[in-house]
């Protein structure tokens, strides 16, 4: 570890924090139905899309309704993407003359996407078709970004209103997050990326000589404007297969700041949207806090073990950390970042080989997403997601002291902690029990790379970044096979809808119940008390549920590393 090292990483948690509060109250406006200054230039937009729709902004839906159209406009999402993969040799801008992705394909790709999981299981220079990347990738960034949003906001008005029977309306919370939010800042960062160096173009690839005097094709097309929404959305989904390695993709360690903070902008300042709307923004910093804290463990952890390799490299006198499968324009430093980042938001972008890693510098981006991607988390997803776990502490901390929990003057009663409990056991259901199948399939074990606990842990890391709406991919995995494309897409379905339901419902009970006064049994939600009974529910409820795997997994290869044996 450098002391350039850890100026690169406070540099990146600074910029974060400092776009917290800005952030947070531009988007607090929004959602209120206030003006802004985007207001003149998409207020005719957002009405004439409501016209269309046959909505308008003071219609407002029960929790049941507002589900029922999240589901229908997703299913419709789904439908879209996968007949455009289907159609794809027929359609028009496919300069390579790409054909029909496979139907496994499709269906996998269509529902990563749409579940803002971004999994590919394709290399996207050379499976789709800039058709295909922007009418359907990238149209699903937005949208599938948006829907998370909604659902944060929706969850957040549940605890900010009283004796109502509405939480919202899901056309306008779309349309508001996409119009004022997703898309002005998309457009300011493709530029940026564009001056960078980043491509963005309908041009036919170009052929090129090169110094042996051989040919070869160089893959181009409408790159930054896809860059800009797959971070700033937490989708990930890269346009060429080397992803945010790709010097197209990342040209630079400017590019590659913007993109780490891109990822966590909106979810760090969805925290300071939620102090706002319920009236006291040190309740937003209490959140923020816990996952600056489970962050910043996970990030040290990470850099330490890059940073310290593999002792049998070592010996060799080769010291210097391990670089294997890192871009030597990052380093270690600012790879290990990425990789942490990039795992406590679920976006699935990488900018180094996870598979790579040594095994606890691969763990980390394992726990991160273990423990339901809350750490920030998606767009919205990571801060309804950590909610369910504020629910689950504040329900321990009644039982501590014998009364019923309180959260914000509202009391969290059975229905709330069902909910909340069925949400947070839908991820471990999708990663352990299809990990459990897969693991005694000869033919999906025939995917692996590598032997032993390295082999399983391909096989866990596919599965929990799958279900917890990630994308990432450990890599050493071939993932392009019928039963990987279909349990994955299972996989993320569960991990998607059988948390937004439940945090729907939530939302629903909790919003019609009044607001009880702050008493002198009440227990303080918004100071270092809170943060850390918080961060301990969440590592316990984790280390309790994944100690298992990950013990077989990472942890029993880093004791055989240590005894001289690798995979």
């Amino acid at each position: 570890m450098t002391i350039n090292g850890w100026i690169q990483i406070l540099v990146f948690c600074g910029v974060v924090t400092l776009l917290v509060k800005p952030l947070g109250g531009h988007m607090t406006r929004v959602f209120n139905g206030e003006r802004t200054l985007l207001s003149r230039i998409f207020g005719p937009v957002e009405r004439g899309l409501y016209a269309v729709a046959g909505t308008s902004e003071r219609e407002e839906q029960h929790w049941t309704t507002y589900a029922a159209a999240l589901l229908f406009f997703n299913l419709a999402g789904f439908l879209l993407l996968y007949f455009l993969q289907r159609l794809q040799g027929a359609l028009p801008f496919n300069p390579a003359g790409m054909g029909a992705v496979p139907p496994e394909l499709a269906f996998n790709t269509a529902v990563s996407f749409m579940t803002n999981t971004n999994w590919q299981n394709y290399g996207g220079e050379s499976t789709m078709s800039y058709l295909v990347q922007m009418a359907g990738l990238t149209v699903q960034n937005f949208v599938s970004a948006a829907t998370g949003i909604a659902i944060a906001i929706a969850l957040i008005r549940g605890f900010s209103r009283a004796s109502v029977k509405s939480i919202g309306n899901f056309w306008v919370d779309l349309t508001r997050a996409t119009l004022y939010v997703l898309l002005p800042l998309s457009v300011v960062l493709a530029l940026v990326y564009v001056y960078l160096g980043m491509p963005q173009t309908l041009g036919a690839y170009v052929e090129a000589t090169t110094l042996e005097g051989g040919r070869q094709t160089i893959a181009l097309g409408p790159v930054a404007s896809q860059v800009a929404i797959k971070m700033l959305g937490t989708n990930g989904g890269g346009f060429f297969n080397a992803n945010a390695a790709h010097p197209f993709e990342n040209p630079d360690a400017i590019s590659n700041l913007m993109q780490m903070v891109s990822i966590f902008a909106i979810g760090a300042a969805l925290t300071n949207v939620f102090g706002r709307m319920v009236g006291n923004e040190r309740q937003g910093w209490a959140i923020f806090a816990t996952m600056a804290v489970l962050f910043l463990v996970g990030v040290v952890v990470c850099y330490w073990a890059e940073a310290a390799g593999n002792p049998l490299v070592n010996a060799l006198g080769l010291e210097g950390g391990n670089m294997e499968g890192k871009e030597v324009r990052f380093g270690i430093s600012l790879s290990a970042l990425f990789a942490v980042i990039t795992t406590a938001a679920s976006c699935g972008a990488v900018n180094a080989m996870h598979d790579s890693f040594t095994a606890l510098g691969g763990l980390i981006p394992l726990i991160n997403m273990e423990l339901g991607e809350i750490v920030v988390g998606g767009v919205g997803a990571g801060f309804y997601g950590i909610l369910l776990f504020v629910i689950l502490a504040i329900f321990v901390a009644g039982l501590m002291v014998g009364r019923t929990p309180e959260y914000l003057g509202k009391k969290i009663e059975a229905k709330e902690v069902k909910m909340a409990v069925l949400a947070i056991l839908c991820l471990p259901l999708a990663m352990l029990v299809l990990t459990g199948i897969a693991v005694v399939l000869p033919d999906a074990v025939a995917s692996i790379a590598n032997p032993g606990p390295h082999g399983f842990s391909e096989i866990l890391y596919a599965y929990t970044s799958a279900a917890a709406n990630n994308g990432s991919a450990f890599g050493g995995l071939t993932g392009n096979t019928t039963w990987y494309n279909i349990t994955l897409g299972i996989a993320m379905l569960m991990g998607r809808f059988l948390v937004i339901i439940p945090a729907l419902a939530i939302a629903g009970s909790l919003v019609a119940k009044k607001t009880v006064p702050v008493s002198a049994g009440t227990f303080p939600t918004d100071g270092a008390l809170f943060v850390g009974l918080l961060s301990g529910v969440i590592l316990i409820v984790g280390g309790l549920t994944f100690f298992p795997a990950l013990a077989v997994g990472p942890i029993a290869e880093h004791l055989a590393m240590l005894l001289g044996q690798t995979f």
